[in-house]
């Protein structure tokens, strides 16, 4: 068997996770208020990184820089409330929030960068955003991404231009690359043992904006772009 060549039984296995964490659910043609699976498992993931990093910058073990990803306080809402709202608003495909985990630890591969409470929820809206628009066939612009993330339409223009540049454009991802972080993601679900009661916000304008005065703008959604990376989508929309 050759390299890259997979056995029916390997297939198999591959198709049954991606079934697992909800990947082959479009979002179009999703009709419960069910989320795929990925975005808790990667709710966890992100929620005991954060976690540890923070026990070892307080332990003075590690040193943090500070990126433009950092805001001067944590937000109110939790990591799983608030991928659940950016699936839900952006209509991404799941795949984006595996795309995301990778790009977010690509750039976490800078020395002394480390992914804190005041930076994962703006390190996880530009990463899904970025994926969205290198994978999916539409997306909408950046003044709209901007509000379900509760940032400035300022703020998502650089924070993606920072992401895109410290990832030397360099978005494209292996199939071997994706199906590990997949398996990744799923090992999550051994550690999920109970998981602590969340209440939940309904309603668009109920969660907590990064910068607190942020609101959805419906009219936003008729203005949908097309295409991958063109230079008004770099420059964002405003």
């Amino acid at each position: 068997m050759g390299m890259g060549t997979f056995t029916t039984d390997e297939s198999d296995k591959h198709e049954e996770s991606y079934l697992s964490l909800g990947l082959t659910v479009s979002q179009s043609k999703k009709n419960n208020t069910e989320y795929p699976k990925v975005l808790l498992l990667l709710a966890t993931y992100l929620d005991r990184s954060v976690q540890k990093n923070e026990d070892l910058l307080d332990s003075n073990k590690i040193k943090d820089s500070s990126t433009i990803f950092h805001g001067q306080r944590a937000p109110d809402l939790s990591i799983k409330l608030y991928a659940e709202r950016i699936f839900k608003y952006s209509e991404c495909s799941p795949s984006c929030f595996v795309l995301a985990l990778i790009y977010m630890e690509r750039y976490l591969q800078q020395p002394h960068v480390y992914m804190t409470s005041l930076s994962v929820h703006r390190m996880l809206i530009t990463s899904v955003v970025v994926a969205a628009k290198f994978t999916d066939d539409a997306f909408f612009n950046n003044a709209f991404y901007a509000r379900v993330g509760g940032i400035s339409t300022v703020e998502m223009n650089r924070l993606e231009l920072d992401l895109l540049f410290n990832l030397d454009f360099r978005l494209k991802v292996d199939l071997e690359t994706f199906r590990s972080y997949c398996v990744q993601l799923e090992k999550e679900s051994v550690v999920l043992v109970i998981e602590r009661p969340i209440q939940q916000v309904h309603g668009v304008n109920s969660a907590k904006d990064l910068n607190r005065n942020s609101s959805i703008d419906e009219s936003c959604k008729s203005e949908l772009m097309r295409g991958r990376y063109s230079s008004q989508a770099l420059q964002g929309c405003s």
